[in-house]
């Protein structure tokens, strides 16, 4: 989209930056995590089967032509994973050239001289904000899609195994929809303020580099600089402890629900209700839920987290937003 002065602006969001400078390729990504998450129930119906026919006691002949078929799907999965996973490191590793670059590029068309501070901010964005801005761009969709695909799949084979065990299993992931979007707002006002700081101290050691050497003869005190660091500090430990506190909250609640899939499901045994396999799959697949269901809490955190990085970043180089008009969030 142009801008002002005639030359291609930033898009507003983070997405719109992704879709701008990589939508074939999140195409094609889409296209891969598709092919993984249709495949991703399938090893626990040929778990089921294995088991069920162990149980029946019955030939050796059907236990190895189901096991060859689970070797063949997990390693097609995998595979699959695999193009999937180096593919999205190109378009990571792709965006962070094109956003360095883009840097070096409003720079030179800058028409106004930049002070020391602003020199410093712009060191920072090429050596560090670039880099998860852009490394967000190869899971910006593809990653949903792929864990989205696999929790639908894993609930719906679920659901069809035995819906009253699956649902109960199912109700202890509830409460993260609760506390889950709670943390992560603090997570992303603690990281808000992290890039200003971490802004205010490389722009703060251009300028003064450049003054003190100037009037010192080369000395230059470091002083200043103590409490901005310990401010990272303190924002670095108070993210580690939230986040690491919603991980153990998200593992009790996984925990749970494996706890009362099995004792529900072995009553149901015991009644001659339901089959030992059925219990056995459904374990597996409340087991294969808490990674993809971790893995798009991180990946909401994360484009919580670079969106206002995006933010800053674009805001720089569009002049919208500038280190003197820069203020830390209360």
């Amino acid at each position: 989209m142009p801008g002002r002065d005639g030359h291609a602006s930033m898009p507003a969001t983070i997405l719109g930056f992704v879709l701008h400078s990589s939508g074939r390729h999140q195409a094609a990504l889409a296209v891969l995590s598709v092919l993984v998450f249709l495949l991703s129930a399938a090893p626990l119906e040929l778990q089921r089967r294995v088991i069920n026919v162990l149980v029946d006691r019955g030939a050796f002949e059907t236990v190895l032509w189901l096991a060859a078929a689970y070797v063949g799907v997990v390693l097609s999965e995998q595979s699959l994973k695999l193009c999937l996973n180096v593919y999205r490191g190109w378009v990571a590793e792709d965006s962070v050239r094109r956003l360095r670059s883009l840097v070096g590029e409003y720079a030179d068309r800058a028409t106004r001289d930049v002070s020391g501070e602003e020199a410093g901010v712009e060191i920072s964005m090429v050596l560090e904000e670039a880099e998860p801005i852009g490394g967000f761009t190869g899971v910006s969709l593809s990653e949903p899609l792929l864990q989205g695909g696999v929790l639908a799949s894993v609930i719906i084979y679920m659901l069809y195994l035995d819906w009253r065990m699956a649902l109960l299993g199912l109700a202890f992931f509830l409460p993260q929809v609760v506390f889950v979007p709670l943390l992560q707002r603090a997570i992303n006002r603690r990281a808000q303020s992290r890039i200003l700081v971490k802004r205010g101290i490389s722009g703060g050691l251009v300028s003064r580099i450049a003054v003190g050497r100037r009037a010192s003869g080369g000395r230059i005190g470091w002083g200043w600089t103590q409490d901005p660091i310990e401010r990272v500090f303190t924002l670095n430990m108070g993210i580690y402890r939230i986040k690491f506190t919603m991980n153990l909250l998200m593992n009790m609640m996984h925990h749970l629900a494996v706890g009362s899939a099995l004792c529900f499901g072995g009553w149901q045994v015991l009644q001659g209700t339901i089959e030992v396999g059925t219990v056995v799959a459904v374990v597996a697949g409340l087991g294969k839920l808490n990674d993809p269901w971790g893995d798009i809490v991180n990946w909401a955190r994360e484009l919580a987290v670079v969106g206002v990085k995006y933010r800053l970043f674009a805001g720089v180089l569009e002049g919208l937003v500038t280190p003197a008009d820069a203020r830390l969030p209360t």
